[in-house]
C-alpha cells in the first residue's frame, strides 16, 4: 500500500471474503473514488531513508472497536513505499466490513494486490514481522504470532527502490477502528540498528480528517512507539 498524501474513498474486498485465501491467493482493492479529499497521509509511524535491507518490528495485536463497517487498520512493516512507487511488507489487518473486527495476516509487494494467510489470528496475538532484501530485488517477507504458534515466510521478487524502512499503520478506507491505548510498535530495527538511531522521520495518518494518529516519541530502549489518536 504506497504511501499517498491525498485520501480516496475506497472499499477494501472484506477480509471475511478473503478468510479461505491461503497464500498465493491475492485479495484485490476495489477503489472507489469520491468527491471528498482530505490533507494528509494515510500512513502514520516511522520512516527511515536510506538503502536498508532488512526492517523487523513487533506488536500486540489491538482489541478494536468498529464505529464504521468502513474502519480498518493494519500495521506493518516494510521496505520502500515513502517516495518510491513500490513497497515490500507485511503484516496484519483488522477489518470491520463485516460490523465486528475480522483479523488477517498479509503480505503485499506493492503495486500488486495484497495477499492474505489463512492462518487464525485475534486480538491480544503477539506478532513479530521481517522484511530482508536478499538480493537486489529479492526479497524474503515474514511475519510470526507467537500466542498462535505459527510462522509463515514467503520470498518474492520486485524491481524496486530500496529508499527506505517503515513500522507503520495505515487504513486505506482513512478510518480507523477505536484502539483502546492506541497501537504499540516494539523492537523496530533496520538492518539490525534500533530505530532511534536510523534518522527516523514521524509520519502522521488521517482519520475521516477529523482526527489524526500520530507516533510517540521513540521510548528510550531506541525500538519503541506508540500510535495514538488526538
Amino acid at each position: 500500500m504506497k504511501r499517498t498524501f491525498v485520501r480516496h474513498a475506497a472499499n477494501l474486498l472484506a477480509v471475511v471474503a478473503a478468510s479461505t485465501a491461503s497464500v498465493g491467493t491475492s485479495a484485490v482493492a476495489t477503489p472507489v473514488f469520491g468527491a471528498r479529499s482530505f490533507s494528509g497521509g494515510n500512513w502514520g509511524g516511522y520512516v527511515s531513508f536510506g538503502s536498508f535491507t532488512t526492517a523487523t518490528a513487533s506488536w500486540t495485536e489491538p482489541s478494536v472497536t468498529c464505529t464504521s463497517t468502513d474502519d480498518v487498520l493494519a500495521p506493518w512493516v516494510g521496505i520502500d513505499g515513502d517516495g518510491s512507487s513500490t513497497v515490500e511488507q507485511t503484516g496484519v489487518v483488522t477489518d470491520c466490513s463485516s460490523g465486528s473486527p475480522v483479523y488477517q495476516a498479509w503480505y503485499e509487494m506493492y503495486p500488486a494486490a495484497p495477499v492474505y494467510y489463512s492462518n487464525a489470528v485475534g486480538a491480544g496475538d503477539k506478532i513479530s514481522a521481517t522484511v530482508t532484501r536478499t538480493g537486489t530485488n529479492t526479497y524474503q517477507l515474514t511475519i510470526s504470532d507467537t500466542t498462535k504458534g505459527w510462522s509463515r515466510t514467503v520470498i518474492k521478487s520486485l524491481n524496486s527502490r530500496h529508499s527506505s524502512a517503515e513500522a507503520i499503520i495505515e487504513s486505506p478506507t482513512d478510518r480507523y477502528p477505536g484502539i483502546s491505548g492506541g497501537m504499540r510498535f516494539t523492537g523496530v530495527r533496520f538492518n539490525g540498528t534500533n530505530l532511534a538511531d536510523t534518522s527516523p522521520s514521524g509520519l502522521d495518518a488521517d482519520d475521516m480528517g477529523l482526527y489524526t494518529w500520530s507516533p510517540s516519541a521513540i521510548a528510550s530502549d531506541g525500538t519503541d512507539f506508540t500510535m495514538t489518536r488526538h
